[in-house]
């Protein structure tokens, strides 16, 4: 059975990308840190978007954890391959640099830069020795562009750009993509705080995007016929940065 794994996947873009697979016919492993009823919740859509799933609780930052659940599922979980990974879990803590904590930096920076390492790592092998996946890391406008008072997580997603070209190097002989898709201002409890009315005036799109818009830029990435696209960021912004 074809798994996709999706980290951070309880709610948000994360919970729509979870949807997406499952609509094309992927096992969904949803990952999440401590919301249970939300990851819940997500996994109902799952089965109604005519595919199962289950829940995978870590925390992509505690590496020994990261080790042992995912480890232990592919040990008990023989008959089933993750063909798709998607490292969406992500955090941001905003605040100008001369203010910024050091578990500001620290905390930002270890969810999506260090969740990234811990989860793919172990993924990226059993991909490499099937000889096919689908590596797909949700960045952000502000590790393109950067973004006044999100030092952290510009220099964490900018990481994450980074890496995603270099792991593409790596994996391409044997048939593992590995590509990023960059959100700009989306609806979701992330950017619940940001005067959409406006913000907007800055989009040329004139609104925010959709968790279900940036969902669909991750199952582009993902299809068979993709196989010839890896170290691509794909910019889901409404034309914000170009």
């Amino acid at each position: 059975m074809n798994c996709a794994l999706v980290t951070g996947g309880s709610r948000g873009i994360g919970k729509a990308i979870c949807i997406k697979l499952a609509s094309m016919g992927y096992y969904v492993l949803i990952n999440y840190k401590g919301n249970q009823q939300k990851a819940e919740e997500t996994l109902a859509e799952v089965k109604a978007a005519g595919s199962d799933g289950e829940l995978l609780q870590f925390d992509v930052v505690n590496r020994e954890e990261v080790q042992s659940v995912l480890n232990g599922w592919m040990e008990a979980n023989a008959d089933k391959t993750i063909e798709v990974l998607v490292n969406n879990a992500g955090i941001k803590d905003d605040v100008l640099l001369m203010w910024m904590k050091d578990e500001q930096w620290d905390n930002v920076l270890d969810t999506s830069l260090g969740g990234f390492f811990n989860v793919t790592r172990i993924i990226v092998n059993s991909m490499l020795r099937q000889r096919y996946g689908r590596i797909v890391n949700v960045v952000s406008l502000s590790g393109l562009k950067g973004l006044a008072g999100q030092t952290n997580y510009s220099a964490a997603k900018g990481g994450v750009i980074a890496a995603t070209k270099a792991l593409a190097q790596e994996a391409g002989k044997r048939n593992v993509t590995v590509n990023a898709v960059a959100p700009g201002f989306i609806k979701t409890d992330m950017t619940a705080e940001i005067d959409e009315g406006q913000m907007k005036q800055l989009i040329p799109a004139n609104r925010f995007g959709t968790p279900e818009e940036v969902a669909h830029a991750v199952g582009f990435f993902v299809t068979k016929e993709a196989a010839y696209i890896t170290g691509q960021v794909l910019s889901v912004n409404g034309g914000l940065y170009t």
